[in-house]
């Protein structure tokens, strides 16, 4: 009975330990409870007291040191976190009103810094520095300081060859240094809702810098009407301006100012494309307006090249200008850039059309009295040789109205050979405005030969081909023929006397019969009209002119071909009636006719 009970004793103190142990457990609990909130409760206290540390540093100004100055900032949002969060301290209420005048107070003087960091590495770029981005063939030559160099060749397809390997380097707008800084501030704006107040620091200040470069550059803003108003010499120098203007700004400040937009802006993406768009959009309309005023302007052929050239430099920037502007917010700068292209594309087209028209038509008054190569045949020809320096230029053209749906080379084949005909025909108009049938198909010679030298000794040849040139060689050589039977078919009727035998013995020199059945007084009228109309044509035709070297030595050895053999013959046969020494006669012709024309 002892053992039992012994038993049941032991367990009871067991059960007595346990229960106190399980009670010492949950106390040992409730105490690191209790130590653990402690804790927490000084962390907070602790947290509590810093916006007096923050506030030392942002009582200071921003530029003493800005790292800093950020820091403390947020230092002081976290403060305004943590007790929005735990508005049971007592004094809540008031920490947080001055945690938040001191934020406020903060962020003005964040975003006073901003605007003159801003603007005090915002500076106009002066010329030379652009110009110094250039590649070497297009910086401004030495002997003409205000315009650009030109490119290694005047030949305009080998220029646009040269460009595509050209390499640009925009300026550095902004130093590398406060780029960051800008950033971090524009980051403080954002976070505090202060969007739009950087948008507008931003905008002001860098749009104003921008349109200053451009105008120190040279750029203008002209109207329809000034443009109308200017002379061609001016309009054109203008116009080889505008175009270098145009590739300065896109491929340079354009660029540089995308550069450090995205810099300054970067991860705000809304506010970054819009402050690009705002910033570049007054001095992208300035510009296309030039453009959209020439393309407006009433149309002239010498504007055909100023034209390809302005598309030209459009289409060269399209890529660049659609990088650019890709964004929604540069959606109608884009669309502008576009259309204006489109314009001048049409308006060049028109004027191509308008100049065939011109050259048919030209009625100037412009007397060529020597026959001549006329002023219209040379600049035809001029214009043309132009044309074939633009030839990639007018494919282009070409394609941008019919898609392709017919053969670009086609076309200017078509294009030049009703340009070569309009020619002729005009000059068969004006070749009637002569009284003299010789000098009219010596004029139509001249002009003819000129333009088939001139389309032989250029690019045009391979679209007009051998078979035209051959065709209007043959056309050179008939006006050849019909100004020589014009001209002397009378002359060598007086060296021919029908039914005259052949010369032998007969009648002595002062008799009556020549001894070939002709009479003396026949012999010497003959004689004497030949002499009087030799002298009449020499007369005549020792004014006229034929230019080509070539040419006039073969015409004149054509001429003395015909004539020579025929006064030979008459001297052989009739000279001892005219008493005198016939080689010295024949002499004397053959220098006549070597010195006409």
């Amino acid at each position: 009975m002892e053992v039992p009970q012994a038993l049941e004793a032991l367990r009871d103190r067991a059960a007595l330990v346990r229960e106190s142990l399980q009670k010492s457990q949950t106390i040992t609990e409730s105490m690191v409870s209790i130590l653990g909130s402690f804790d927490h409760r000084l962390s907070a206290l602790e947290t509590a007291m810093r916006p007096t540390q923050a506030e030392a540093k942002i009582l200071r100004e921003p530029h003493e040191d800005l790292e800093s100055y950020l820091e403390a900032i947020d230092q002081l949002r976290s403060n305004i976190q943590f007790f929005t969060n735990h508005k049971s301290f007592k004094s809540s209420d008031g920490i947080l009103n001055h945690a938040n005048n001191l934020l406020a107070k903060a962020l003005s003087k964040l975003e006073d810094e901003f605007r003159k960091l801003l603007a005090n590495y915002s500076k106009p770029v002066e010329p030379d520095r652009l110009f110094d981005g250039l590649p070497n063939s297009l910086r401004p030559s030495a002997t003409s300081p205000g315009r650009q160099g030109e490119l290694g060749s005047k030949n305009h397809s080998e220029n646009q060859k040269n460009l595509e390997i050209a390499v640009f380097t925009p300026p550095t707008l902004i130093p590398p240094r406060v780029l960051p800084l800008l950033h971090d501030l524009a980051q403080q704006m954002v976070q505090a809702g202060h969007q739009q107040q950087l948008f507008r620091i931003y905008r002001d200040t860098r749009a104003s810098v921008l349109e200053q470069s451009l105008w120190k550059l040279g750029v203008e803003r002209l109207s329809k009407d000034d443009v109308q108003k200017m002379q061609w010499e001016v309009l054109e120098a203008k116009i080889a301006n505008w175009i270098h203007y145009m590739r300065i700004a896109v491929k340079l400040l354009f660029a540089g100012e995308k550069k450090i937009c995205d810099q300054i802006l970067d991860g705000i993406d809304s506010l970054r494309d819009q402050c690009f768009a705002e910033v570049t959009a007054n001095s992208v309309a300035v510009l296309l307006s030039f453009g959209e005023a020439i393309a407006k302007s009433k149309r002239s052929p010498e504007k055909l090249f100023v034209l390809l050239d302005m598309y030209d430099i459009m289409r060269e920037l399209q890529s660049e200008i659609e990088f650019l502007f890709g964004s929604k917010s540069c959606i109608e700068m884009r669309e502008s850039a576009q259309s204006l292209t489109k314009r001048l594309a049409q308006t060049a087209q028109e004027t191509f059309v308008d100049f065939e028209e011109a050259v048919e038509k030209d009625a100037t008054k412009t007397a060529v009295l020597d026959g001549t190569v006329h002023p219209l045949t040379s600049y035809v020809i001029n214009y043309v040789k132009f044309l074939f320096d633009y030839q990639s230029t007018l494919k282009q053209l070409f394609q941008e109205f019919d898609d392709g749906a017919v053969d670009a080379d086609v076309q200017l084949t078509t294009v030049t050979t009703r340009i070569m005909q309009a020619l002729q025909t005009n000059l068969d108009g004006k070749s009637k405005q002569y009284k003299d049938p010789a000098l009219t198909q010596l004029f139509l010679m001249n002009n003819i030969h000129y333009i088939v030298r001139s389309v032989r000794r250029s690019e045009a040849t391979d679209l007009l081909g051998d078979d035209w040139v051959q065709i209007h060689r043959r056309i050179v050589q008939q006006h050849a023929n019909q100004y020589k039977r014009i001209s002397w078919a009378k002359i060598l009727q007086c060296l021919t006397i029908q039914g005259a035998s052949p010369s032998g013995g007969g009648g002595g020199l002062l008799g009556g019969d020549t001894g070939s059945g002709v009479s003396r007084a026949m012999v010497k009228d003959r004689y004497k009209t030949f002499n009087v109309q030799f002298e009449d044509l020499h007369m005549r035709q020792s004014q006229w002119n034929v230019p080509d070297s070539e040419l006039r030595e073969s015409l004149r050895l054509a001429v003395a071909e015909v004539l020579l053999p025929a006064y030979r013959s008459f001297i052989k046969r009739f000279g001892h009636v005219l008493l005198c020494f016939w080689p010295s006669l024949l002499l004397f012709v053959l220098i006549h006719v070597l010195h006409l024309i």
